[in-house]
Order: C-alpha cells, then sequence, then structure tokens
C-alpha cells in the first residue's frame, strides 16, 4: 500500500464518513481531488498518470479505504474497473486518450447489469449497433456504482456477432443518469440505472473496434470488481474489529470491562479470525493477479466470496457488541451492517459464486 495515497484518503474521509453516508452523497470535489492524484484507480501504470500499485498493494489501499468508508470504497472499484477494461480491452490510441483522464479527475463507472440480466449477463440485450463511422447505443442498465458522479460510463452490450465494451460520455444526447433511491448499503456511492436511447458516438469509442465474446469481457472485467470488493470487504471487518475491540475494552457490564465476560471475548476472537481468513485469501488471490496467472478469475470469486461472507457475520457481530452504541444509523458499525449485506449481492451474488467454486470442485474428477 502507498503510505502517501493511504494519508491522502484518510484525511479526505476523516470525519465525514456518517455524514456521507445519511446525505447519499460524497461531495464530487472530493472525489475530483482524490481522482486528480490516481487515488482512485493507483493500479494504472505511471506512463497513464498512475502509480502502478501492484494487485496486493493495492487492494490494501482498497481495504484502508473500506475500513474508513464504504461509499468511497465502491467509488474506487468502479474507477478501477473502468481503467482495467479500457487497459485491457483499449488500443493504443485509447488507453493514451482515457487513462490519463481517469488519473487527472475524471470519474467513471461501468454499465453491465440490466433489469433482466443481473447474475446471469448473457441475457444483456443492450445493442451497440454500426452506422458508418458512428455506433448506436440502445438499452437500459441498472445499478451502475458511481454512475451519479460519472464523467464516462464504460457500457458492455451486444455488438456484431458477440460483444464490446464503450467509453459513453455522460453528457452525450440520449443518456439519462437516474440516481437509485435509498440503496440499502453504501448509500454515498452514487448508485444509478443508465438508459441509453439513440446515443451516437464515434466508432473509435469502442474499445480495440472489434467484437469480443461476452464471456470474456465481463469475466476480465468483473475479475477486477470482485477483487476489489473483496478487499474492501476485509477494510469493513477491520473497522469492526476496532470499533468492537475498543468498545469492549471501555464499556464497563457487572463491574468489569464488556472484553473480561467470556461471552463477548469469544466474539472478539471471531471477529479477529474473520479478518485474518478474509485478509489471506485476498493476498493469495492478488499475488496470483501479480503473476498473471490462469487460476485468477476463481481465485478472485473464491475471495469475494470468502470476504463477503465474514464481512457480513462480522458487522452483526460488532451490533451485537456495541449494542445501542452500535445501532445508531450512519455511524460504523451500523453502516458496515448495510453495507456488507451488499457485498454479498454485487459483483456475483454468494449462490452465483458458490455455483462458479462447485464447478471448480468438480474440475478433474472422474
Amino acid at each position: 500500500m502507498s503510505n502517501e495515497l493511504a494519508a491522502l484518503i484518510g484525511a479526505e474521509i476523516a470525519d465525514r464518513a456518517a455524514e456521507w453516508d445519511l446525505a447519499g452523497a460524497i461531495p464530487p470535489d472530493v472525489l475530483r481531488g482524490l481522482g486528480s492524484k490516481g487515488a482512485l484507480c493507483a493500479e494504472v501504470p505511471a506512463e497513464y498518470g498512475g502509480h502502478g500499485l501492484t494487485g496486493r498493494a493495492n487492494g490494501e489501499l482498497t481495504a484502508h479505504a473500506g475500513a474508513l468508508c464504504s461509499s468511497l470504497r465502491s467509488v474506487m472499484t468502479s474507477q478501477g474497473m473502468a481503467a482495467w477494461t479500457i487497459q485491457r480491452f483499449g488500443t493504443r490510441r485509447q488507453r493514451s486518450a482515457e487513462l490519463p483522464r481517469l488519473t487527472s479527475g475524471s470519474l467513471a463507472a461501468v454499465a453491465f447489469s440490466e433489469p433482466q440480466a443481473g447474475s446471469d449477463l448473457s441475457a444483456i440485450t443492450t445493442t451497440i449497433a454500426d452506422d458508418g463511422d458512428e455506433v448506436v447505443l440502445n438499452g437500459h442498465k441498472v445499478w451502475s456504482t458511481a454512475a451519479v458522479y460519472a464523467d464516462v460510463v464504460v457500457v458492455f452490450g451486444r455488438y456484431q456477432d458477440g460483444a464490446a465494451a464503450v467509453v459513453v460520455p455522460t453528457d452525450t444526447p440520449g443518456v439519462t443518469v437516474k440516481p437509485v433511491a435509498q440503496p440499502l448499503g453504501c448509500r454515498a456511492a452514487g448508485h444509478a440505472d443508465v438508459v441509453l436511447d439513440g446515443v451516437r458516438l464515434p466508432a473509435s469509442r469502442v474499445l480495440s473496434g472489434t467484437s469480443q465474446s461476452l464471456g470474456l469481457l465481463t469475466t476480465i472485467a468483473l475479475t477486477y470488481g470482485r477483487l476489489s470488493v473483496a478487499w474492501g470487504c476485509v477494510g469493513i471487518i477491520r473497522g469492526c474489529l476496532r470499533a468492537a475491540a475498543s468498545h469492549a475494552r471501555r464499556r464497563e457490564q457487572f463491574g468489569k470491562p464488556l472484553a473480561e465476560h467470556q461471552l463477548v471475548a469469544r466474539h472478539l476472537s471471531e471477529l479477529l479470525v474473520a479478518e485474518q481468513t478474509a485478509t489471506r485469501v485476498c493476498e493469495h488471490a492478488s499475488d496470483r493477479w501479480d503473476s498473471a496467472s490462469p487460476e485468477l478469475s476463481g481465485e478472485a470469486v473464491l475471495a469475494k466470496h470468502v470476504a463477503a461472507g465474514h464481512a457480513a457475520h462480522a458487522a452483526a457481530t460488532a451490533v451485537q457488541v456495541l449494542a445501542s452504541a452500535g445501532s445508531v444509523d450512519g455511524e460504523p458499525v451500523a453502516r458496515a451492517y448495510r453495507d456488507a449485506k451488499l457485498m454479498q449481492i454485487i459483483e456475483g451474488s454468494d449462490e452465483i459464486c458458490q455455483l462458479i467454486l462447485a464447478e471448480r470442485a468438480l474440475e478433474g474428477v472422474a
């Protein structure tokens, strides 16, 4: 993790995470300020204005943000997914044009899901049609994190005989961004639907300019997102562990600190085990990212599933330890309780992760 970037993120969040959560928004100048310093997509190579962090270093930075404010971490995940998709599928010219904007203050989101295409992304109906030297987009995307703040949205849709991703400026005629009202978790992350009605763009905004496999496109982008969410869950667990341990040490009942009551001590031990388990599985997956291992996709699913499950349990445990002190809306463990539940749904629900992991378990079995 970059200590400089961690300090920058910590200073920007300070004690404002509860305020942002209750308001349902992060001030755009905060996001643009962090973006202008490359903090929202720190893995982008230095040649494009990024910090070139390794997967593990970027993961620890993501966890640091997640421990303080899951909404900001969600924006980082979206910015990183957009940058990674451009880096992976863009031509040299597209990378040189788009990535420096994302490391200098422009904000980005990605748009996968649709009303009838959530876990089943093969059901995507958004179309990208050639029309001379332009393309025309039509479709309806839902729950695009950070789209409320975004200058561009990387839209996934059907193109030619396969699929493509297109970098769509949100001020293009025909683009409508509709905020999701009162989301359960990560309330300030800028979740929104994105409606595309006859949106015309130069064909040069289609990444790589050729049709790709829908499965390849979504898997590569989602692998980044799953690993980022997993590290964010590590942050949630760390924040819950810190809050619960601090409260248990200070709060006295029946003449002694809560931490000295065995049942409460058990809760603290479970939080520590959760933090260590989630950290190790994320480190393992990030090492696979850094070595470009062919096992990366599966390891990212495993990390996301394990970390999200532990985060949800850890948040519930922390609320139990803090009791009424942890039940005030907007406060750290109350936020964590809602945010962690959302992590079990986004970037592949628990059930989808389990199906993928079951297939992996069957590999090589006669």
